[in-house]
């Protein structure tokens, strides 16, 4: 990732949708001191975003040994880290609108899924306060969690579609018609959003559910690609992972819900800017002949 040129799509996106929000503000009433900081928005969302790149664990050392010390000509406003973590939190809305410009198109074929994003180990549930108004428990393939839910719908190519974040104990089908909203083709999923009234919901749309079966239900008639589709169900589960483990997209070091939601933003920005993802290549003819 090149930092002047996350700088600049920041920026140029900045310039015409601060003021947008600020007027929206003034009309909604809820105008508050609108102080200027040494340190611009622009450039803090180029430092976080860039942080789910750099590959260091922690924010903190990020922060201290790389950004102070390597960057200070980059950013020669710098503020102490502790002020910076003050700020997070009003990054959130500028850095949830410039996620949903990076978003991309789906051409007719979309992958729906969800991955856990826990808050704690299950061991300290109990003892559990920053998102106990917030966090859920539920279950998945692999054990218990306790936090929340990251919905993703992306495309053939690996683009993010469309995502949106939930308490762990909301049901994956409960969020894909607004997801899914606005465009047509095929959705495929696993066998957790096998629904009557999902999928007649989303026919209605002018979307077909396509997924895998649960056991015990009556075998129905698949086309070969559709088929093939289905298989390639992976994609989105490779995307998860690498959001997990190249762009730190999980862990529980949080002690803010501003700052939980901006670090799975500042997540999905930094993958969205990755040069090679996750493609099925729909352009081999071996492919297309199952058209």
């Amino acid at each position: 990732m090149d930092l002047t040129q996350l700088f600049c799509d920041v920026d140029d996106f900045c310039q015409t949708f601060a003021p947008l929000w600020r007027q929206n503000l003034i009309s909604e009433g809820t105008k508050k001191r609108n102080r200027t900081h040494a340190l611009s928005i622009s450039e803090m969302i180029t430092i976080l975003v860039a942080y789910h790149n750099k590959g260091y664990k922690t924010f903190k050392w990020y922060y201290l040994q790389h950004v102070q010390k390597l960057w200070r000509s980059a950013f020669p406003n710098l503020l102490s880290y502790n002020r910076f973590i003050e700020l997070i939190p009003m990054l959130l809305v500028p850095l949830t609108a410039f996620m949903d410009s990076r978003c991309d198109t789906s051409q007719g074929i979309a992958f729906v899924d969800s991955t856990k994003l826990a808050v704690c180990a299950n061991i300290r549930i109990p003892r559990h306060k920053t998102f106990a108004a917030q966090a859920g428990r539920s279950k998945t393939s692999t054990g218990w969690f306790y936090g929340f839910k990251l919905h993703l719908v992306v495309n053939d190519r690996g683009g993010i579609v469309s995502f949106c974040v939930t308490p762990g104990n909301v049901d994956d089908r409960k969020p894909v018609s607004k997801l899914t909203k606005g465009w047509l083709g095929k959705l495929f999923g696993d066998r957790g959003y096998v629904s009557k009234e999902l999928t007649q919901k989303l026919a209605d749309q002018g979307i077909q559910l396509i997924t895998t079966l649960k056991k015990g239900m009556k075998k129905q008639f698949i086309e070969i690609f559709d088929k093939i589709m289905l298989r390639k169900r992976s994609i989105i589960e490779t995307i998860n992972d690498q959001l997990k483990n190249c762009f730190d997209l999980e862990h529980s070091r949080h002690r803010s819900l501003y700052n939980f939601l901006v670090n799975v933003l500042a997540s999905l920005v930094a993958y969205s800017y990755q040069d090679k993802k996750p493609s099925l290549n729909l352009g081999n003819a071996n492919l297309l002949a199952c058209l």
